[in-house]
């Protein structure tokens, strides 16, 4: 059978598979266009904003990096993102059940759902850790306990917070039990209100943030960094490690855009929301790189400091600055606001598929994918402590659950979902899609995705997870 003759169908017809509710119009979604706009910007924007993106652009040469990176974002993040919203949009289903509509004839694409949902428990396993950070950096900071501007004190007092097994455990414990709550509530009163409050918050704290950054004496050599090219920085590592980026960025790979597309309306326009979240995040990240870069080169610190960025050099820097303790305060609870936000679309992976699939309660499904990341999420929350010693094949718990997830689960499943849409949904299903049934007229922007999608695409990713596994 050819590739354009594969349609979704009304339910499941691989041979053993699970029915989806019937009632699927009883099935809670987004109900603005604000809300799908909020919610799937806060499912993309997360830590690798605040704390990723500015440490790696600093690391690989600034501005010729975010050049590069913007290329790959082009051709990896926006088609796998409009392919996952699509995908769930056709199916108003969770990542599994959506995948077994597009396959009736058995072939086992559902599996990329599933590859999903373990790449989602893994991810949350240390990323909640990672957050608990983050959280208890609100507290120190409010509290004026971080404000030292020798990066020696800030780097003890950050070993000081890892190295602690109950403070490690009682954060994440704290953070997983946030997020659940606001679960609870569910799509509309929950991850809907709550984004909808939390991403306006965020661009409102971040132009603060550079509003004061941008007047303090390094901002000329900052913006150079961030915007003038030096073409002889751009080398094969730098955009690898751009491609990468651009691949991990947009939460896509794990079914959460693909979750959240689910839940969007009828009428929403795909094309031009994937096109706005990926601007929107864009600026996210040159909001954060204008608010960290002049406070960084004003102080004297590298650019390059890579990770510890946010968690020992900023606190150094905010301490030289009048009004530091505020400032600081500002920007770990805009870093907890932007980590909250991708823990909600993360964790709504696995509760819809135990809901949908498994036939639970929300409330249950909420509670078991708790229980589940207390259990599992522990291993990294004591891999700077209690299980610091325990390293097979080099790597704590925290290491393995971040390789397996990001080199591995990732990758596999952007790729699956690629070639699903390339050769499994075909051209004319993923137009129909992308036109709302034909009230759209964009053609020809579909068959320039359809074509990244079905060629373009997976090679790069193929080329990012090589890279990540070590093999060049």
């Amino acid at each position: 059978m050819r590739a354009s003759s594969y349609q979704f169908m009304s339910k499941p017809s691989s041979p053993g598979a699970t029915s989806a509710p019937a009632n699927t119009t009883a099935r809670a979604g987004f109900t603005s266009g604000f809300g799908v706009l909020a919610a799937t910007l806060g499912s993309a924007v997360g830590l690798g904003n605040i704390w990723k993106f500015p440490s790696l652009t600093g690391a690989n040469g600034g501005a010729g990096f975010l050049l590069v990176y913007l290329l790959a974002t082009l051709l990896i993040g926006l088609p796998l993102m409009v392919a996952e919203i699509s995908i769930g949009r056709q199916a108003k289903a969770n990542p599994i059940t959506a995948l077994r509509q597009l396959s009736p004839g058995g072939a086992p694409w559902w599996l990329i759902g599933a590859a999903g949902m373990a790449a989602a428990f893994l991810i949350l396993s240390f990323y909640s850790e990672v957050v608990a950070w983050v959280f208890a950096y609100v507290a120190k900071a409010l509290s004026g306990r971080l404000l030292s501007s020798d990066p020696a004190s800030t780097q003890a007092a950050f070993s000081a917070l890892v190295a602690d097994p109950v403070q490690s455990l009682l954060w994440q414990w704290l953070v997983l039990a946030f997020i659940a709550a606001i679960l609870l509530m569910g799509v509309t009163k929950g991850i809907e209100a709550m984004t909808k409050k939390l991403m306006p918050l965020l661009f409102l704290l971040l132009l603060l943030l550079c509003g004061y950054s941008l007047t303090l004496p390094g901002t000329g050599a900052a913006l150079r960094f961030l915007f003038e090219p030096e073409w002889h920085k751009i080398t094969p590592a730098v955009v690898l490690t751009a491609m990468g980026l651009a691949f991990f960025k947009l939460s896509i790979g794990m079914g959460t855009m693909m979750t959240y597309g689910s839940y969007f309306t009828p009428e929403q326009n795909i094309p031009a929301t994937a096109t706005r979240v990926m601007l929107a995040d864009l600026s996210v990240s040159l909001l954060a790189g204008m608010a960290i870069f002049p406070a960084v080169f004003s102080f004297g610190f590298a650019p390059s400091a890579g990770p510890s960025l946010v968690f020992i050099t900023i606190p150094a820097v905010f301490a030289q600055m009048p009004g530091g303790q505020v400032l600081l305060a500002a920007f770990f609870i805009l870093t907890a606001i932007a980590a909250t936000g991708a823990m909600l679309s993360i964790m709504e992976v696995p509760v819809v598929i135990l809901h949908e699939r498994w036939g639970l309660r929300r409330s249950h499904a909420t509670i078991a994918t708790l229980v589940i990341l207390v259990l599992l999420g522990a291993g990294s929350a004591l891999s700077g402590s209690t299980l610091a010693q325990f390293t097979p094949g080099g790597r704590t718990v925290f290491d393995w659950a971040d390789y397996v997830s990001s080199n591995l689960l990732m990758p596999v499943g952007g790729i699956g979902l690629a070639l699903c849409v390339g050769w499994a949904w075909g051209r004319e299903g993923f137009a129909r899609a992308l036109s709302n049934q034909g009230q759209l007229h964009n053609g020809a922007l579909a068959g320039v995705l359809f074509v990244l999608l079905r060629w373009v695409t997976p090679a790069l990713i193929l080329v990012v997870m090589l890279k990540g596994l070590g093999v060049f």
